[in-house]
């Protein structure tokens, strides 16, 4: 190839060959490259220590775990229907009597009770074991046993049955609580044989009166609208904290069909324990 010059400038000498400019050594090469990245990585790390022991004063050593705290009994924050039901089913048992003339009543021998207590014994409703030859009762765990009456509140159509032996895990219920018009309300029992079932609603009413033709009215009732029938009395009315504010013991319906309409009647839980009033979250005086 022939270079272009100006004219009358001479060729340049060639360089001699020690002088001549070496071949530069390459630097992209995977060993040099691998070599940046582990330099750059080590001085990325050194500067995020240096950040951390700045913004901790110097401390290196991590902070001590928080031990778990106990929980109280009744939630401090709304719990959803689903846990309303996973808290208080193993709670619930199903009543099963003989011998007494259920022609007339709404369980026709079939019934809801709650452990209200440590050692066993299980709120109810009056009629759901009144005049029974054989109580039997069955846990949320799918054990049963014998029960007999241990005491009665025929005024508020309560009662309460001890039974003979306990489940492997007793779960008392957590009694109390009052209840507003508005509130949300769970009912768990066992309506037309179906174990353990679960309803919701709301409170409809406060302070409601149930005419009875054998027996004297119940006055200072709740009203709900939570879907119960026959085999839900004697269960438990639950509000979002977990508490158990009523017992069930009775629908109203206008026709003789017995089923549920939309409002179902509870004694309050602080008049099932005696107490007439709201109920303070403690076991019944038994």
């Amino acid at each position: 190839m022939t270079v272009l010059r100006p004219e009358g400038v001479p060729a340049p000498e060639p360089a001699p060959a020690e002088q001549q400019e070496k071949p530069k050594t390459r630097w992209n090469t995977p060993e040099r490259r691998r070599k940046l990245l582990i330099g750059a990585v080590v001085i990325w790390a050194v500067a995020i220590t240096a950040l951390v022991l700045v913004r901790n004063g110097g401390e290196t050593e991590s902070p001590a775990a928080t031990a778990p705290s106990a929980s109280p009994s009744a939630s401090d924050a709304p719990l959803t229907v689903a846990e309303v039901a996973q808290t208080l089913t193993p709670s619930v048992v199903l009543i099963e009597t003989t011998g007494h003339d259920s022609a007339n009543r709404l369980e026709a021998g079939t019934g809801t009770g709650v452990i209200a207590n440590a050692d066993g014994t299980i709120l109810t409703a009056l009629h759901v074991v009144d005049g029974a030859e054989t109580i039997r009762v069955t846990y949320a765990d799918g054990s049963r046993s014998a029960a007999a009456i241990a005491s009665e509140d025929a005024a508020q159509d309560i009662a309460t049955i001890a039974p003979q032996t306990l489940p492997e895990t007793l779960v008392p219920a957590t009694l109390g609580g009052g209840a507003a018009v508005g509130d949300e309300v769970v009912a768990i029992g066992n309506p037309l044989g179906l174990a353990w079932s679960t309803s919701s609603g709301v409170v409809s009413g406060l302070d409601r009166k149930l005419d009875r033709d054998e027996s004297d009215d119940i006055e200072g009732l709740i009203q709900f609208d939570a879907a119960v029938n026959p085999g839900n009395s004697g269960g438990p009315l639950i509000n979002t904290r977990g508490q158990v504010v009523g017992i069930v013991v009775a629908l109203a319906n206008p026709t003789d069909a017995g089923t549920f309409i939309g409002i179902g009647f509870a004694v309050p839980i602080g008049a099932a324990l005696g107490g007439g009033g709201e109920g303070n979250g403690q076991a019944p005086p038994l």
